[in-house]
C-alpha cells in the first residue's frame, strides 16, 4: 500500500450509523467548531512571554509520523496543549477498523506537517469537503497525534484476541476511584498535541468525521498549559500552583527501562501503555488551606518546588531525614509516596495537561488534571496508585473521575499505517 492509497482515496466505510456526538460531544467540552477553538485560545493563552529562550515556542516546527522508532506524542518535547478523545468501534467488521487506522494513518502524517487532509474548498457547490479548514494556512504548531488500541480491540468481535499485548487488560478498581461512566473506557484513543489549540482541535475534529460508521465518540477533554515537564522545559505548574514533573522521566536509558516495550509480541515492540485519568480538583477547598499545609501535602516548597528537606527544586529529597518525631518530608505527601526510591525503583513517564469545565451544577470551578501516563507494564502504573490511592493526603482535594488504558503501537513505517501488523 502507498501513501497515495492511504492519504487521498476514500475508502468504502460503512454507513451503519453516523458518529455522534460529533458537534455535541465538542460543544459539552466547551468547544464548537472554531470560533468556539478561538475562544479556547484565548482564554488559555499564557498572560506573558517565556522567561528564557528555550521555553520559546516556534510555530513553525513538525514532527514526522512514518519511520520513527515509537509513535510522536510520547517522548516528544510536550506541547502547550491537548485535544484527548475516546470511540466506541460500531462496526464489527475488523475490515471496517484496519480501514479506519489505514486512513488515520494517511490524515495525521498529513496534519503533522501542517498539511490539509484535502481540498478545503473542491469543486463544485455542492461537494463536501475533506478537510474542514479551521486550521488552514496555520503552521504545525508542533502537532503529535498518538493512536491508542484499547482492550475491546483484541474481543471476540475483531477475531484479533491471539494478538493482544500481553498487559492490555482493563484496570482494576483503585483506592479513591469516583469513577462516571461518561468519562471512562474506550476502545480506541487519540491524543492530539500541539502548541496552538486550534490546530489539535483540527486533528481530532477531522479524524472524527472518518469514523463515521465504524466508531462513536465516548469522552473528550480539552487540555492546556501542560503538567509535566520533558527534558530541557521548564517544570511548569497544575491548578493546584505546584511544579509538577521535577521527576519526571527524562533520560533514554529510562525510557529504554520503564516506557518502551520490549518482550512482548514483534508487533508490539516499542510501543508503550497508555494511562489515562480525569482528575477533578476541589478547587475552592484547595485555595482555603494555609500554604504551609499544602507543602506538607505536597512535600515541596510552593514557589521554588524545592523538597522540604532541600533548597532548590532537584534536590534529592531525603525521605529519611527527621525534625523531631516526625521526618521532615510528611510520609503522607504525595512525593514521599510517588518517589522511586519507595516504590522499589518503579517510574513511569507523565505527560498531563491541566483541564477546565467551567463551572459544576452549584456554581464551583470544575478544573483539575488529564493525567496521562506511559510505562511498558500497567502494573507500574497500579502500583503507585494503589499506594497513592490509600493514604495521599492530597486525595482531600482530589477525585479520580475518569479512567482507561490503550496500547499505543509503534510508528508505522512509510506506506504502512498504524497497527497493521495486527491484519497480516
Amino acid at each position: 500500500m502507498t501513501d497515495d492509497d492511504v492519504q487521498g482515496a476514500r475508502p468504502p466505510v460503512s454507513r451503519r450509523g453516523l458518529i455522534s456526538g460529533i458537534a455535541g460531544g465538542f460543544a459539552a467540552g466547551a468547544v464548537a467548531g472554531a470560533g468556539g477553538a478561538a475562544a479556547f485560545a484565548a482564554a488559555a493563552a499564557p498572560a506573558s512571554a517565556p522567561e528564557d529562550e528555550s521555553e520559546t515556542v516556534d510555530l513553525t516546527r513538525s514532527h514526522p509520523f512514518y519511520g520513527q522508532a515509537h509513535q510522536a506524542g510520547i517522548q516528544t518535547e510536550q506541547q502547550r496543549y491537548t485535544v484527548y478523545m475516546t470511540f466506541d468501534l460500531t462496526s464489527p467488521l475488523a475490515s471496517d477498523l484496519q480501514v479506519l487506522l489505514a486512513r488515520w494513518s494517511g490524515a495525521i502524517a498529513q496534519m503533522m506537517q501542517g498539511l490539509p487532509i484535502g481540498s478545503v474548498e473542491p469543486d463544485g457547490s455542492g461537494a463536501v469537503a475533506l478537510d474542514t479548514g479551521e486550521a488552514y494556512e496555520l503552521s504545525p504548531a508542533s502537532l503529535t497525534v498518538t493512536v491508542g488500541l484499547g482492550p475491546g480491540v483484541f474481543d471476540d468481535r475483531f477475531g484479533l484476541a491471539a494478538k493482544r499485548p500481553k498487559h492490555l487488560a482493563d484496570l482494576p478498581d483503585l483506592p479513591s476511584d469516583q469513577l462516571q461512566d461518561e468519562t471512562s473506557g474506550g476502545d480506541l484513543s487519540l491524543q492530539a498535541c500541539a502548541d496552538d489549540p486550534q490546530v489539535a482541535y483540527h486533528a481530532i475534529r477531522d479524524l472524527t468525521r472518518m469514523a463515521r460508521g465504524v466508531a462513536t465518540t465516548r469522552w473528550t477533554v480539552l487540555g492546556f498549559g501542560r503538567a509535566s515537564a520533558g527534558k530541557g522545559q521548564k517544570t511548569p505548574r497544575n491548578l493546584m500552583g505546584f511544579k509538577d514533573g521535577t521527576r519526571n522521566i527524562k533520560e533514554e536509558s529510562d525510557f529504554d527501562r520503564f516506557v518502551w516495550v520490549g518482550d512482548d509480541q514483534a508487533w508490539t515492540r516499542g510501543g508503550s501503555y497508555q494511562v489515562v485519568r480525569k482528575i477533578q480538583m476541589n478547587i475552592e477547598t484547595w485555595d482555603a488551606d494555609p500554604v504551609g499545609d499544602q507543602q506538607d501535602v505536597f512535600g515541596r516548597t510552593k514557589a521554588v518546588g524545592a523538597p522540604l528537606t532541600g533548597e532548590r527544586e532537584f534536590d534529592v529529597p531525603d525521605f529519611a531525614k527527621r525534625s523531631g518525631d516526625a521526618t521532615v518530608i510528611p510520609q503522607t505527601s504525595h512525593v514521599a509516596l510517588a518517589a522511586h526510591e519507595n516504590n522499589g525503583g518503579v517510574k513511569i513517564l507523565r505527560r498531563g495537561y491541566n483541564y477546565t469545565d467551567g463551572l459544576n451544577r452549584v456554581g464551583l470551578l470544575d478544573a483539575g488534571l488529564l493525567f496521562l501516563s506511559y510505562q511498558n507494564d500497567p502494573q507500574h502504573f497500579i502500583t503507585l496508585q494503589t499506594r497513592l490511592g490509600s493514604v495521599d493526603r492530597l486525595n482531600e482535594y482530589i477525585q479520580h473521575i475518569g479512567s482507561a488504558i490503550f496500547f499505543t503501537p509503534r510508528s508505522p513505517k512509510r506506506g504502512r499505517y498504524i497497527g497493521q501488523e495486527l491484519f497480516e
